[in-house]
């Protein structure tokens, strides 16, 4: 047995020529609706905190700027390991300012597409990426859908669907601001994106059956999961029911959605759809009244919270995170 102090001691010492090994991945976050053209938020997303194992989830209506994406690109990617996004309504917005010049419907998001790239951000055109991290594994799916008006009372036409929310005043700036070129209007760019989504989604599903996925999107997913009790009629612009069944169809883990501004988690069969807006400045005034800020307001996806028994499973509203 060696018992020389200075051998030992030598033996001790790690080999510093071999490569650390890379810490696992951590857990999965996410956070939407950040609307970067207001000051307050921007100044929110200074704040941003690194967490360098861990992924993070953008869900739309980051702004209406290249400049807005690139703002949220490098805070995101200089402070997680792992980077998505899905276009929100206001990242396709063509803005008065922008004239004639600037891009519209698809051009537009094929621009915000490119600009994630830039920043290795992973968007609804890149292959749906495995999350090994806590939760996992599961099939990270980022998707764009848009929206018909479905989202309606079944008294109420189609073709009567605006004039419905316009006796309430209530009509999206999406009719003015999101043109749908080279399609006639939105809800044929809808039908195309849907086609697209389901298709992807049903090739994951069938070369991985025995993985969840997290589909990711700015969009509810369900009819159902859309209240808005100041502005019920907006809903016209908050989905389509064609993906009511897309959390069965698709082995969803989790859906995570924005857009509606009111945070919340609901459970549909064996699925935990979270909404995780942050919103305007106003709408979480309270929360930084209360010294919170935006790493208080990331919600958790993964691991997340263990589903409920069935009987408790109710809306559990989030007002603080």
């Amino acid at each position: 047995m060696n018992t020389d102090p200075l051998i030992a001691t030598a033996e001790a010492v790690p080999d510093l020529s071999a490569p650390p090994l890379p810490d696992p991945p951590g857990r999965l976050y996410a956070i939407g609706d950040l609307h970067l053209s207001y000051k307050a938020n921007r100044e929110a997303l200074e704040k941003l905190q690194p967490r360098p194992n861990d992924g993070l989830i953008l869900c739309g209506d980051v702004g209406e700027t290249p400049e807005h994406l690139r703002l949220a690109f490098t805070a995101a990617t200089a402070c997680f390991r792992q980077v998505f996004w899905a276009p929100g309504n206001h990242e396709l917005y063509t803005l008065p300012t922008q004239k004639e010049g600037g891009l519209r419907g698809e051009k537009k998001y094929d621009e915000c597409v490119e600009i994630a790239r830039e920043f290795g951000v992973l968007t609804p055109e890149d292959d749906y990426t495995l999350w090994e991290g806590e939760g996992g594994p599961c099939l990270i799916a980022p998707i764009f859908t848009l929206y018909d008006y479905s989202f309606r009372p079944a008294h109420v036409k189609l073709e009567n669907a605006l004039a419905w929310a316009k006796e309430e005043d209530i009509e999206a700036t999406d009719e003015h601001l999101l043109h749908p070129d080279p399609y006639s209007s939105r809800i044929e760019w809808c039908e195309v994106l849907l086609r697209r989504t389901e298709h992807r989604l049903s090739a994951a599903v069938a070369g991985n059956p025995e993985l969840k996925l997290i589909i990711v999107g700015h969009w509810p997913l369900r009819e159902d999961l859309v209240m808005i009790r100041l502005v019920p009629r907006f809903s016209l612009w908050c989905g389509t029911k064609k993906t009511e069944d897309w959390h069965q169809r698709f082995n969803a883990k989790v859906i995570v959605s924005g857009h509606l501004h009111v945070r919340r988690t609901d459970w549909r069969d064996d699925t935990r759809f979270e909404e995780v807006s942050l919103g305007y400045p106003r709408q979480w005034q309270e929360c930084k009244n209360r010294g919170l800020d935006i790493n208080d307001l990331l919600r958790e996806i993964l691991p997340g919270p263990e589903n409920p028994p069935l009987n408790q499973r109710g809306t559990k509203w989030r007002q603080y995170g």
